[in-house]
């Protein structure tokens, strides 16, 4: 199935989950925020299996100074 990561076409295997995509993406495990479709998602929530051409943007915290 095809999803659309951080504004980039992602072919991923079917009933992915949030959580699932975020690990094989090779995201850090903390500082991370996702949103499917234009909602955030609580990390309580990342057991949802992801629809074909779901929108998926996850964001990683940053510090400055």
């Amino acid at each position: 199935m095809i999803l659309l990561v951080n504004g980039e076409e992602a072919e991923v295997r079917d009933e992915i989950t949030v959580e699932e995509l975020v690990r094989d993406l090779g995201f850090p495990e903390k500082g991370i925020a996702v949103a499917v479709d234009w909602e955030v998602l609580p990390r309580s929530e990342w057991h949802t299996v992801l629809a074909d051409g779901a929108r998926v943007e996850v964001v990683t915290a940053v510090q400055g100074g």
